[in-house]
This record gives structure tokens, sequence and C-alpha cells, in this order.
């Protein structure tokens, strides 16, 4: 039997500039916390803080990892700091449950660590998110994306590039307009919180281009979900769920998730 999963390593660019490790690594001690309350009863997952900025998440389904460092990239705090991330997905013969992941050795956490790596090494201009699925291989089928992986990793990280450039364009306000949105779904509630006019809340949407943002990660879920057919429903509504759970939790707290000057 085999499980779907998908992994993340995350790192926080400049966390060793300025006076900030101690307060930074705080924050990511408390992410580890909230990934835990998102994910509760809803799919396994398995998430460790470590190497001081490092946070690592193995989780049930193709697209849950994404999922989570997607709305982790949208509520976080720090904007000297982003976070980034390398991610990897696909079929394994364990049970997430009983993973230690501060110890599991795979194939799958080397691709993440290697996609994270490659991100490292950018340093300037840092995208957040990179996908390394090019040595993936299902024992069981050749169907599908396997027989096109490179490929496949190629256009799927050409399009988180084209959505990251496009976050990178957004003003300040613009990208919490766009975060707002994407956890309170209603420009009149934004429009409450900011104390702002639901025309300028409608603005910096279209401005920042919050819906082309959102779409790209919306059809980045469903193509990884589509990639076991036999569970395709399933795999999308537990998604769903999870998106739900999340965007509840940050909306019932949101002066604890953005700071509003």
């Amino acid at each position: 039997m085999t499980y779907p999963v998908s992994v993340f390593i995350m790192d926080v660019s400049n966390s060793s500039k300025g006076k900030i490790g101690g307060e930074l690594s705080k924050y990511l001690h408390q992410l580890e916390e909230r990934i835990a309350v998102w994910t509760k009863d809803i799919t396994t997952t398995q998430v460790i803080h470590r190497s001081g900025d490092e946070i690592v998440v193995v989780s049930s389904g193709y697209a849950t990892a994404y999922t989570l460092a997607f709305y982790i990239s949208q509520i976080w705090k720090y904007n000297d700091h982003k976070p980034y991330f390398g991610l990897s997905f696909g079929d394994i013969h364990e049970d997430v449950k009983a993973l230690n992941i501060e110890t599991w050795i795979h194939p799958f956490m080397k691709q993440a660590r290697y996609a994270n790596d490659m991100l490292k090494h950018q340093e300037q201009n840092r995208d957040q998110f990179n996908f390394g699925i090019a040595d993936f291989l299902n024992e069981n089928s050749f169907e599908g994306y396997n027989l096109f992986r490179s490929q496949f990793e190629t256009l799927l990280n050409m399009i988180l590039k084209l959505q990251h450039d496009q976050i990178k364009e957004q003003t300040a306000i613009q990208s919490l307009v766009c975060s707002l949105f994407l956890v309170l779904n209603q420009q009149n509630k934004i429009s409450h919180y900011l104390d702002r006019s639901a025309s300028t809340i409608s603005s910096h949407l279209k401005k920042g281009k919050c819906e082309s943002i959102t779409s790209a990660f919306n059809d980045i879920v469903k193509v990884l979900n589509s990639l076991q057919p036999e569970r395709k429903y399933i795999q999308q509504v537990i998604n769903d769920q999870l998106q739900q759970n999340i965007k509840r939790t940050v909306s019932n707290h949101l002066h604890e998730y953005f700071s509003i000057n």
C-alpha cells in the first residue's frame, strides 16, 4: 500500500542579520504550533521547527504542503525576512503518522532540500517556492506526469515564478489587502477592518493582481490533486476543508497575524 504525501522545507531570508534571531525563532515555534492546529482532524501532518530558522513539514496529500506554504507566505509577519520553500511530493510506503521526520531519510526529503538550496543560492530577488520532482519515480506506474516529470517540474516552477513576480510588484497595502481577501473572502469585511472605503479596497485588489495570484494558487492545488485520478475528489474535499480551517482560525485572530499601521 502506498500513501500520497507532500513535503516542504522552509528557510527564512536574512535570518542572521540584525538582532532578529531570537524573535524569529519564537515566531517559527509559534508557526509550528499553528500548522498543527490548522491540520488537526483534517489531514495527517508532521511538522518540526529545527536548525534555528527551518521548518519541515510532511503531510498527507500531494497538494497539502504547497497549500500550507502559500498561506504561510501570505500571513508572514516579517517583510524583511521572507520565508522560502523547497517542495516535493509523491507516494511512500509508510503512513505519515508513523514517520519520525527528525530522522526520516527519503528521496522526497532530498528533493525538497535540493529545491530549497536552489532558492537559497539566488540570494537576490529570491523566489518563494520551488518544486523538486525531476527524480520522482512511482514504481507502480509509468502513466501520467511520470513520463514527463522533468517537463512538469519546469512548467510548475515557471507558474510559481510568474505568480511570485506579481507578488513582488505589490505595494505594502496591496499585499495586505490581498492577504486579507484570501482569508476573509469579502471586500466589505476588509473595508471594515482597515477602515478604508469599499472602492479603495477594490482598487487595491485589482492593482495588486490579487485574482491572478490566487487563481494560480488554486489551479496548482487542483492540478496536484488531479494527479491521483482515483482520489481526486476526496483530496480536493480535504484540501478545501484545510483551507476553510486556516481561514477560520486566522480570521478569528486577525490582529495576531496582521500588523495594521
